[in-house]
C-alpha cells in the first residue's frame, strides 16, 4: 500500500532492529537515508537490496513535495537515519508535516531511539519528564538552559563528546553543582556507559577523561535530587 513509513533503525547493535522494520524495508520502492552509506551497509548486514536515495538536513526542504507526490501516485517509501527513529533530532518532520498536508498516509514503527533508555537506566523519576534534544551551540544556549533549569521533571539532553564537558559545567553553574545527572554513553554498544553522580562531579570525571562516542544527559528536576545516589557508578 503507498505511504511514507517511519523506521527506527539501531542505535548500536544491530540486534535492536526489528522483525516488521526488516520486511518493510524490503517492500518498499525507495528508502530515505540520511547518509546512504551508513544506511547501505545496514541493508547489506540483512540481505536488502538497494533503492536508497539521499534525504538529509540539507535537502530535505527541496525534495519534500517531490517524495510525497511519488507516494501519492502508488509507491511506498520508508524514511530512514543514520540511528534512532527519523524525527528525533533527525530529518523527518519537513517530510511528514508535507505528507500529511497532501492526505499522504505516514506509518510510524516503534523501534529503537537513544533518549529512552538513557532515561529509564538513569535512576531519575521518569513517570514525566522534558526532552530538549541538542542546546544551541550559541545563540539562545543560555536562555534555554535558564528554561531548563527552572524544570521540575527530569530533562534529557542530546550532546557531542566535544561539549559534554562545558554543558555540564554551564549546568553545575546555574542548576548547582549537586544537582544529579547521568551521563550515558554508547548506548547498546559494546563499551556502553551509565555514569551517575551530581553535575560537578560528572563534568570533573570527563575534564580528565575525554568521552568518546554519542551521548545522553539525563538531569533531575529542580527539587527531585533525591533520585539517587551523589555517588558516581560506571556500569
Amino acid at each position: 500500500m503507498p505511504k511514507l513509513y517511519l523506521v527506527p533503525t539501531p542505535i548500536g547493535n544491530l540486534e535492536d532492529i526489528t522483525l516488521r522494520a526488516i520486511r518493510v524495508l524490503k517492500e518498499v520502492n525507495v528508502i530515505l537515508a540520511e547518509d546512504t552509506r551508513k544506511t547501505g551497509m545496514l541493508l547489506k548486514h540483512f540481505g536488502i537490496a538497494g533503492k536508497l536515495m539521499a534525504h538529509h538536513m540539507h535537502n530535505e526542504h527541496r525534495t519534500a513535495e517531490t517524495i510525497a507526490g511519488r507516494i501519492a501516485s502508488g509507491e511506498s517509501v520508508a524514511l530512514v537515519t543514520d540511528a534512532g527513529t527519523p524525527g528525533i533530532s533527525d530529518p523527518g518532520f519537513l517530510l511528514v508535516r508535507t505528507c500529511i498536508a497532501l492526505g499522504v498516509e505516514v506509518e510510524s514503527l516503534p523501534g529503537p531511539t537513544a533518549f529512552v533508555p538513557a532515561l529509564v537506566n538513569s535512576g531519575l523519576p521518569c513517570d514525566r519528564f522534558y526532552f530538549e534534544g541538542f542546546l544551541p551551540h550559541k545563540k539562545g544556549r543560555l536562555t534555554r538552559l535558564t528554561f531548563l533549569s527552572g524544570l521540575s521533571c527530569t530533562f534529557v539532553l542530546y550532546e557531542s563528546p566535544f561539549r559534554l564537558v562545558k554543558s555540564l559545567e554551564q549546568m553545575a553553574g546555574m542548576m548547582g553543582p549537586d544537582r544529579k545527572a547521568c551521563v550515558s554513553r554508547e548506548l547498546t554498544k559494546l563499551f556502553e556507559e551509565n555514569r551517575r553522580g551530581t553535575l560537578a562531579e560528572l563534568a570533573k570525571h570527563y575534564s580528565e577523561n575525554a568521552p568518546k562516542g554519542e551521548i545522553v544527559i539525563t538531569v533531575a528536576g529542580a527539587g527531585q535530587n533525591d533520585g539517587i545516589s551523589s555517588e558516581s557508578a560506571e556500569d
